[in-house]
């Protein structure tokens, strides 16, 4: 039996960084991870995403290459070169972590911890045990119950990341950050892409106004959506949908891609620990990310609260915090996200939709990008930005898409958790020329 002050089930971006900082806290810590090191975000979501996407702007940059007096340009297109870079940046954030866990008072261990009783769990035959537990083991793609049975492959993100060739016609279920994602990279790529959606719009975690404008952008660059569509079967001939008119419609795709969602990835064992949990929802855990055994923690996003790769970080800071004793100003409740379509979309707090369905006070103050010099410059003015504000000067949120978006919604959550009127972000000197002008341009 190997005792220890702290063990950690996961080393994605919750668990690496709860070892890192409990560790240089003093505090002994065992980790496990039967996988590789970095969770769902480094090895088949934020990171490999980033780097297809990186590529697609390039490619969409040299495509309007003579607005920039760049006349005649030619290139060929290497997918395995684009495979190849995402491989290598991975391969060299990986070994950053696992330096990180070679702390003196770290144990990695490369294997599946289960429980075995509220304090203890085993992994290849051995058993651990801990005053206290964090149980970080991250999220597992949803997918659709359809009536008729699957007749062909069909891929999750991760498979999709892992192709070896450049599909010429892809089929993406889904219009959530995944599925729009994808799109915008394979889009750029060249390949054509249709999206069916169920909902009437796409990125529900956006003000709708903003999610509309974003998606018809897509649309001008090659996406196809049917939104309201509901998937009937998938074929080897492609994915058959219902669309909005009720009328039958099958798209013929040479891949096709389930991008629905994601759960919380949940095990039987958690029993033996006695936390109360549920496939759908995940483990159930207090403002303090306790769960329903208080020396035993839930972070990231097997505990279904935020799904993002930061706030399972944060949470994982506001947890050791809680084991030392220690108080913190981390703010949970105010929690940026950004979407990597190009042009990229960004949001934090409320958005007037929501601010309408509260029944919430709030003026909406906007900005265009095409009002911007810097926007201008870079020959990216596509871009709205939306800043919902108390009577009293309160920001309750900001929504925006456009070049750069996600850089000017952390400015608007950092002035969040400092409680920053829209009068005071009005006062603030903001460098010229820049995109962030267009954040004090909607405060002004």
């Amino acid at each position: 039996m190997t005792k220890t002050d702290l063990i950690i089930i996961g080393a994605g971006p919750g668990g690496y960084r709860a070892a890192e900082y409990a560790a240089k806290q003093g505090l002994t810590v065992v980790i496990f991870e039967a996988d590789q090191v970095g969770g769902t975000c480094l090895n088949v979501g934020c990171i490999p995403t980033k780097s297809f996407a990186r590529d697609a702007e390039i490619i969409r940059t040299l495509n309007n290459a003579e607005d920039f007096g760049l006349n005649g340009l030619d290139y060929e297109f290497d997918f395995q070169k684009v495979v190849q870079r995402k491989n290598e940046v991975l391969s060299s954030l990986r070994s950053g972590i696992e330096t990180l866990l070679a702390h003196p008072n770290i144990t990695f261990v490369k294997a599946e911890a289960q429980f075995v009783d509220a304090h203890t769990v085993k992994a290849d035959g051995q058993e651990y045990e801990a005053a206290h537990i964090i149980v970080a083991t991250g999220s597992v793609p949803k997918t659709l119950r359809l009536e008729q049975p699957v007749s062909r492959r069909v891929l999750d993100s991760s498979d999709l990341l892992s192709l070896d060739h450049l599909p010429e016609r892809l089929c993406i279920i889904g219009a959530g950050v995944i599925g729009m994602e994808f799109a915008s990279i394979f889009n750029g790529f060249g390949t054509e892409v249709t999206v069916v959606e169920f909902l009437k719009e796409c990125l529900p975690v956006l003000d709708a106004d903003i999610a509309k404008r974003l998606r018809k952008t897509l649309e001008k660059q090659g996406v196809t959506f049917h939104m309201q569509s509901v998937v009937t079967a998938i074929t080897e001939d492609g994915v058959m949908f219902t669309d909005k008119k009720g009328n039958a419609v099958t798209i013929a795709a040479d891949e096709v891609l389930m991008a629905v969602g994601r759960a919380p990835r949940v095990f039987a064992h958690f029993n033996h620990a006695g936390f109360e949990f549920s496939e759908r929802t995940g483990i159930v855990v207090n403002e303090h990310l306790q769960t329903t055994v208080p020396h035993i923690y839930a972070i990231g996003d097997v505990n279904g609260r935020q799904m993002l790769a930061h706030a399972a970080e944060m949470q994982a800071v506001h947890v050791v915090n809680q084991i030392l004793g220690k108080s913190d100003d981390i703010r949970l409740d105010i929690m940026p996200a950004a979407i990597f379509t190009q042009p990229e979309a960004a949001c934090v707090g409320l958005s007037e939709d929501l601010c309408k369905e509260q029944g919430i006070d709030y003026v909406c103050k906007k900005s265009f990008w095409r009002a911007n010099g810097k926007a201008l410059a870079m020959n990216e003015s596509d871009g709205l930005l939306k800043l919902m504000v108390s009577p009293q000067g309160a920001i309750l949120g900001c929504h925006a898409y456009g070049a750069h978006a996600a850089d000017l919604i952390q400015e608007v959550s950092a002035l969040m958790c400092r409680q920053t009127t829209v009068e005071q972000l009005a006062h603030i000197v903001h460098i010229h020329p820049t995109l962030s002008e267009i954040l004090q341009a909607a405060a002004l």
